[in-house]
């Protein structure tokens, strides 16, 4: 370990000697054109949330042409997205391969006027340093964050200093643009947008109706997998919650996942009384079209939480050690339960009863 962590000094200073820009205290980023935003380490949930930073951009430079480089575990993220004019999917696996390195130092090695490398919970050092190779005219990149240094903050001219400590139930969609805003790049508008096809509203009306017995039943997707284990409600009580509303409240119940939701949704089907339609696999812009046409969404703390967040359908998020004040969906018809860090402490009775508000207030169930 020791070893480790001498080397790792080692590299950073060889790094500082070669690579190292001067700081400007400047917020002046003079004529901005052309923007490279770059996320490599984040997952699909960071990127929704983090559109209010595409947006801020967009809304502060509306002529500009935004440009994101990003990981392949959140390329879906920025599917369709209006925003946003070309993007390149940074995987490390793949550049050995001569054409794709070739493409990859060509999308890096544009004429850039703004680099931007926004930090989450952590720092990400590859990023940084993609950065710093980028053919860009200011790059800005945190200082530290929550008073920890970035070991790579000479990899910026730009830096600036983050720290939530302060505010530790700012939400993620409005903590993401203290990295711009003392640039004068800001939003009020932290919503989340995805764009749906015709294409994909159809698919979504045709899984609707297969599945409703009647033109006036109510319909409910539920999503109980989450990337995080801890984040995974107790399946025995998403059993019981499903058959409740279905056989206290008639409501038609879907389930929606993926291939990595597999095992929690075999073991839901296998061990429920009821018939149970399932909506997997499809692309983010399906997903949302279906939650739109749903009456009512619940979901554990994982992406398709925030795919959800971009629709007008009233969304129950359960959630476990997260803060949810960071990362459940804001707004109208937005709820969450949390009771302590363990999940699993949130009772049925504590969906139920929130279902039962959400009938009796919201409209949407009135329509």
């Amino acid at each position: 370990m020791a070893a480790n962590n001498f080397l790792s000094i080692i590299f950073i200073k060889i790094l500082k000697h070669f690579l190292s820009l001067k700081e400007n205290i400047s917020n002046y980023l003079g004529d901005v054109k052309n923007i490279l935003i770059i996320r490599q380490h984040n997952q699909i949930g960071d990127v929704l949330v983090g559109f209010s930073l595409v947006r801020a951009l967009k809304e502060t430079y509306p002529e500009a042409k935004i440009n994101i480089l990003l990981g392949p575990q959140n390329k879906k993220g920025i599917d369709g997205n209006k925003y946003i004019d070309d993007h390149f999917v940074f995987d490390k696996k793949k550049l050995l391969s001569f054409d794709y390195f070739v493409s990859f130092i060509k999308f890096l090695r544009r004429n850039y006027d703004v680099c931007i490398v926004p930090a989450t919970v952590s720092i990400s050092f590859t990023s940084n340093l993609l950065s710093r190779l980028s053919k860009s005219r200011v790059r800005i990149g945190p200082n530290s964050l929550n008073g920890v240094p970035n070991v790579s903050n000479f990899l910026f001219d730009r830096r600036v200093d983050l720290d939530w400590r302060r505010y530790p139930d700012s939400h993620y969609a409005d903590r993401i643009l203290d990295l711009v805003r003392p640039f004068g790049i800001s939003t009020n508008n932290f919503s989340i947008e995805i764009q749906t096809s015709k294409e994909d509203i159809q698919v979504a009306q045709n899984f609707i109706y297969s599945i409703k017995d009647d033109e006036s039943q109510k319909v409910i997707g539920i999503h109980p997998g989450a990337g995080k284990p801890q984040n995974i409600w107790n399946l025995k009580k998403v059993v019981s919650l499903i058959e409740i509303l279905i056989t206290e409240f008639n409501f038609k119940v879907y389930l929606e996942g993926t291939d990595a939701d597999k095992e929690e949704l075999e073991y839901i089907k296998n061990i429920s009384k009821v018939n149970l339609p399932e909506f997997n696999n499809k692309s983010i812009q399906q997903t949302a079209a279906l939650i739109e046409l749903s009456d009512l969404f619940i979901t554990t703390d994982t992406g398709t939480m925030h795919i959800a967040a971009s629709t007008r359908t009233p969304v129950i998020s359960l959630f476990g050690p997260t803060n949810p004040y960071n990362w459940a969906p804001s707004g109208e018809n937005k709820y969450f339960i949390r009771k302590s860090d363990f999940i699993d402490d949130i009772e049925v009775e504590d969906v139920i009863k929130l279902v039962k508000t959400i009938l009796r207030d919201n409209e949407q169930f009135n329509k």
